[in-house]
């Protein structure tokens, strides 16, 4: 019985090779795509979900209110781990990670450093947590003693190549000679942190225990049946027990008092495996995803993958009446109709099987392009998967079930005496209930197509927003020379010369720039007033006299650092935003005070001489916060504004000064430009993939159509053969011919747009600075599919108006 019904459905498709092809090829786009993104939504869910204990593992949060602002930061105090391991028996073990940044590296001996970015103390806990399998060493021993850092496979490749690193010595930052005491596989790509380096934590130069300094990320594993949210609620005990005594000491309140005057102090705990795509924490070890684009990437998916099923079911319903007689006759000569719905089932799912052999030929010509986008790794081979094949192979029956079902089930209820008297084509094609379903999934589609069109104008308009906007300072032709440290006593020569060549404006050295980093935030009182109610938390950064001229920041009141005042050592620069905060009317002369430690002893005294223009420090996904300048020093990079059109002649020019100054320092640069677009690559590349699968949404969709109308148009030959014969004009049966098809276009744009409008709405609430929708947005999305369905139905449309309509009246 199979056998034939492969028989009859290959006949099937072969004699109809136009409706095969826009069958086929739209379910195959649809596939491809569903495949593409569920490639990607595995590869975001499966971040850390390699560690054996991943579902054991937790990492501690701490959110405060206080002085203003609301903190919720990703790291916790150092003294945490080692006490929740101490005072709870629920804590297996623990470990804290410290992010020191970037490092420059050598091997011991060897002249030239190269630069690495991200170096991590850990303690030597650091193997019991997370599953980091050792090429060479002791995990339990490699970082249990002072001067030992653990390496990657890859750096051991980098700096010994196939000598063995064991018991030899790096050099970190010209200075720190640390053993090699074990060699790790590098890290999976689908973690939410990775480094090269680890470095004993007992290396860490760190004022330790500190419990209101949030600087260490803390992980603890609990012990198999602990209940995470039952465990969270001895934070509470944790925090009047030892993060009270130290407030009490610092601000002089109790955590009573401190929560009574509006403020917060909370610790929690994230699942490991949640926090790469639902963390919304500061200081993150590295970027993260985001939970909400698995969502929309998700639901882009089965949109795609819907409307190319009501592709098939439209054309499969719509074509019925060229299979309404072989129902009858195949009735007549004693099929059944569970028969009849086999075999239109089997030509169906078939379909689905050849969709899905041209989807994964799609997929493998589409992947690199996709990764380049999505900035991943992923791989074909990733379809070869247990999981993946068993997807592949299911997914086309289950599409091809889903498609087929209802015209299968439609064609065999046909009435074998009616169809075989020849009213087919009015009980079939003119049914209210088949042209009302038709109707229906059109919307559906177009419907789908406008929200996504809606989605892709505002993502690029919220991006175009961001690049456009002003941000308080000049970020064009700001070049920045990374490590400057590594040129020691030669850094103010470097920065003089630099400042001698053509084309460069200005100079300063700084290792504070206005662009988002893992910086935290420090409260400062008024003179007088150690209040925590006078406290405003706010970043404070060490800058020289030329920063504020060289970033094109403004001054609103006051001056900017000047040599020509030596007091100046003790003054600093608020921003407007400080001002405001403070609750200073007239702000210069105004003194405030900064502690040096925890304990409040030490103490320095700031006079205010300047108030600074708000600036944008962070993403505009947040509120610009408060801020004061400094004199300090802070070598960490030295930044130079041009004037020069000829950038690319001016940087070998400076690497040369480098070279001279800091021969063996690795020369990095970047342009401040680059790295404020790099803050919303995520958000340029989700409007590229949104666009994208706008694109072939649409695509798939006007397939559907262009073979529906063209189905359509044929059973109306004889209707416009006999208008025309009566007078009708080419352009009034086009206008009768695709009003049909508008008009459900029409209807998909009115239920649409409300659910754009919420969607996306939704999306920029995520941004503190974000555009307002206007009105032409919608107005232009409806314009483009109504322009598009009207290109498509059109081309019908017109080929039928113009057809002789002898030949369409012959039979008559």
């Amino acid at each position: 019985m199979l056998k034939n019904y492969l028989t009859i459905a290959l006949r099937n498709l072969r004699k109809h090779k136009g409706f095969t092809f826009i069958n086929v090829f739209g379910l195959a786009v649809g596939l491809a795509c569903c495949l593409l993104i569920t490639l990607y939504v595995v590869d975001e869910l499966s971040f850390d979900r390699y560690n054996t204990k991943a579902d054991r593992i937790y990492r501690v949060h701490t959110d405060i209110l206080f002085g203003g602002d609301d903190m919720r930061f990703a790291v916790s105090a150092d003294p945490v781990g080692p006490t929740l391991k101490k005072d709870y028996p629920q804590v297996e073990n623990y470990v804290r990670l410290h992010d020191r940044g970037t490092w420059l590296v050598k091997r011991s001996g060897q002249p030239n450093n190269l630069r690495e970015d991200k170096i991590i103390f850990a303690d030597s806990t650091l193997f019991d947590v997370f599953t980091l399998p050792f090429i060479a060493g002791d995990p339990k021993q490699a970082l249990a003693e002072p001067n030992t850092v653990v390496i990657s496979e890859s750096a051991a490749r980098r700096y010994f190549g196939h000598q063995n690193p064991i018991g030899q010595t790096l050099v970190f930052d010209n200075k720190q000679l640390l053993k090699v005491t074990g060699v790790m596989e590098d890290m999976p790509e689908n973690s939410h942190f990775r480094t090269d380096f680890f470095v004993t934590m007992l290396n860490d130069n760190y004022q330790w225990g500190q419990w209101l300094s949030n600087n260490h990320h803390t992980y603890i594993v609990l012990k198999p049946g602990v209940d995470p949210e039952a465990f969270g609620k001895n934070f509470a005990t944790v925090i009047e027990k030892y993060v009270g005594p130290q407030a009490l000491q610092y601000i002089g309140v109790s955590m009573k008092q401190f929560r009574e005057a509006g403020n917060r102090y909370q610790m929690w705990l994230m699942p490991l495996t949640d926090i790469h795509l639902k963390s919304r924490q500061n200081i993150e070890l590295a970027p993260n995803g985001d939970m909400q684009y698995i969502y929309i990437f998700g639901a882009v998916a089965i949109f795609i993958l819907l409307i190319a099923c009501i592709n098939f079911m439209n054309l499969a319903t719509a074509r019925s009446a060229n299979r309404a007689k072989e129902v009858g006759v195949r009735k007549v000569l004693g099929s059944e109709r569970q028969q009849l719905i086999g075999q239109f089932m089997v030509e169906s799912v078939l379909m689905a099987m050849l969709a899905m052999g041209l989807a994964l030929v799609l997929v493998s010509l589409a992947l690199p392009l996709f990764n380049t986008v999505a900035a991943k790794s992923l791989a074909v081979q990733s379809l070869l998967s247990p999981g993946f094949l068993s997807f592949i192979l299911v997914l086309p029956v289950v599409v091809g079930l889903l498609a087929g079902s209802y015209p299968a089930f439609f064609l065999s209820s046909f009435r074998p005496l009616l169809v075989l008297k020849g009213g087919a084509f009015k009980s079939v094609n003119r049914g209210s209930k088949q042209v009302s379903l038709r109707s229906g999934l059109v919307v559906f589609q177009f419907a789908m197509s406008v929200i996504l069109i809606i989605g892709t104008i505002v993502v690029y308009q919220q991006i175009n927003y961001i690049q456009t906007t002003k941000l308080g300072f000049n970020r064009e032709q700001v070049l920045t020379i990374h490590e400057a440290y590594s040129l020691d006593s030669q850094v103010d020569a470097f920065k003089n010369e630099v400042l001698r060549l053509p084309g460069v404006v200005s100079g300063t050295i700084s290792g504070y720039l206005p662009v988002p980093s893992d910086r935290s935030d420090s409260p400062m009182f008024p003179e007088g007033e150690i209040d925590q109610k006078k406290a405003v938390s706010m970043q404070q950064w060490a800058v020289d006299h030329d920063y504020v001229k060289t970033l094109g920041m403004q001054i609103a009141q006051g001056r900017d650092f000047s040599r020509d005042f030596g007091a100046d050592s003790s003054g600093i620069i608020l921003n407007e935003t400080a001002v405001k905060i403070f609750g200073f009317k007239e702000p210069l002369g105004k003194r405030v005070v900064q502690f040096g430690d925890p304990s409040g002893k030490t103490q320095k005294v700031y006079t205010v001489i300047g108030v600074v223009k708000n600036f944008h420090f962070e993403s505009l996904r947040r509120n610009v916060g408060a801020l004061g300048l400094f004199l300090g020093k802070n070598t960490t990079s030295a930044t130079f504004r041009l004037s020069t059109q000829d950038v690319a002649a001016l940087i070998p020019q400076i690497e040369t000064k480098w070279k001279q100054l800091a021969p063996g320092q690795p020369f990095n640069y970047s342009f401040l430009e680059d790295k404020f677009d790099a803050m919303y690559r995520a958000e340029q590349r989700i409007g590229t993939i949104a666009l994208t699968f706008s694109v072939i949404a649409i695509l798939v969709a006007c397939l559907g159509l262009f073979g529906l109308a063209a189905f359509m148009a044929e059973q109306r030959t004889k209707e416009i053969g006999v208008r025309k014969v009566l007078g009708a004009s080419v352009p009034s049966l086009v206008t009768m011919l695709s009003w049909d098809f508008l008009k459900l276009v029409f209807i998909a744009i009115i239920i649409a747009t409300p659910i754009a409008w919420w969607a996306m709405n939704k999306w920029l609430e995520d941004f503190a600075y974000r555009i307002d929708v206007p009105w032409w947005v919608y107005i232009m999305a409806g314009v483009v599919a109504v322009l598009i369905a009207f290109v498509t139905v059109s081309f019908q449309s017109i080929k039928a108006a113009l057809m002789n309509p002898v030949k369409s009246l012959r039979a008559e």
